[in-house]
């Protein structure tokens, strides 16, 4: 019951998505609209089966082996936890209720299918990310996320200042990607997989706390995730962005693809505690970055610049809340 719910909430968005972009445009605005809300509301259903069929602890659901080279053996697996519900709640919940917005916002646009199906596509690349058991899986839904933030804030592509904002936001969080992807490398090659429990319980066992390579990994890591949660130095692609539609800016801006980075490193909270003095970067970056925003919102004349900038700041705090430690708690036991 818990893996069917958990599988179906994660491709549930795809087949959207599959079905609206291989329509050639021959669905209609209503067809459209049904197809891309409807299928993030079964998601939201499917969540909260998974959230009522969950008996504690982690439950991991291996759909198939994605590659086979040797000893590593990246598997399509699913991991459900009480971390992983928090963060399937809020992409398919609120991303029901932002799709229906949008069902009514975006009455009249062109473009009505091309807009589902990357907005359907978004979810589908988030709940990959944060249900991934391994890091390569997490890794392919951040660039996901990534490609669809590029196509929605450039929605209205006729613009050139919106062309640019996609573009701007496209190469800042690449920047932070390449710090990612490079960390995934370290990783790997020191401790030999790609498994996110795995190499929680590796990396204790090889590295010394505060060595120069736990302290590197954890850098990198920490890179990628500021490019996602627009923290500082790499925060100013977020205001821009807000040239693609209001339900775009409302779901990947201020709800979903922001919290990637906070996810990122809530997830591997073992290997930042292995690097206290990265940890502690963390929660710098954190204030500097809520102070920044705060102040630079004070400025603004645009409300949904304002709005960007304060969610900035409001993700300043979760990054100082994970730069104290303050992980998710049923975390904290498994990891120990």
């Amino acid at each position: 019951m818990m893996a069917m719910a958990v599988t179906l909430s994660f491709l549930l968005p795809l087949a959207g998505t599959l079905i609206l972009a291989f329509s050639g445009g021959r669905l209609g605005a209503l067809a459209s609209s049904v197809v891309g809300v409807g299928s993030v509301g079964l998601a939201a259903l499917a969540t909260a089966w998974a959230t009522m069929a969950h008996a504690g602890g982690s439950e991991g659901i291996t759909l198939w082996t994605w590659i086979a080279v040797g000893d590593f053996q990246p598997t399509i697996g699913l991991a459900v936890d009480g971390l992983a519900l928090v963060m399937m709640s809020v992409i398919t919940g609120v991303g029901f209720l932002i799709h229906l917005f949008a069902a009514w916002y975006m009455t009249g646009e062109e473009g009505i299918t091309r807009f589902y199906a990357w907005m359907n596509l978004f979810v589908f690349s988030m709940m990959l990310l944060v249900l991934g058991d391994n890091l390569l899986l997490l890794f392919l839904g951040w660039e996901g996320v990534g490609l669809c933030s590029y196509g929605l804030i450039g929605y209205y592509y006729q613009g050139s200042a919106n062309g640019w904002a996609a573009f701007k936001a496209f190469v800042v969080t690449r920047i932070g990607d390449v710090f990612l992807a490079l960390g995934l490398f370290l990783i790997f090659m020191e401790l030999g997989t790609l498994d996110i429990q795995e190499l929680l319980a590796l990396a204790p066992q090889q590295w010394q706390e505060g060595s120069a390579t736990a302290n590197l990994a954890a850098l990198l890591v920490l890179g990628g995730a500021l490019g996602k949660s627009a923290q500082v130095p790499l925060h100013t692609w977020l205001p821009d962005a807000m040239a693609g539609p209001t339900p775009v800016s409302a779901l990947i801006h201020a709800a979903t693809m922001v919290t990637a980075g906070v996810y990122l490193i809530a997830r591997l909270n073992g290997l930042f505690l292995l690097a206290p003095d990265v940890l502690l970067l963390v929660g710098v970056i954190g204030a500097v970055s809520l102070l920044l925003a705060a102040f630079a919102a004070l400025a603004q004349t645009d409300i949904k610049r304002v709005l960007a900038y304060s969610t900035m700041s409001q993700i300043g705090y979760m990054f100082v809340a994970l730069g104290v430690g303050a992980f998710d708690r049923s975390e904290e036991r498994r990891v120990g």
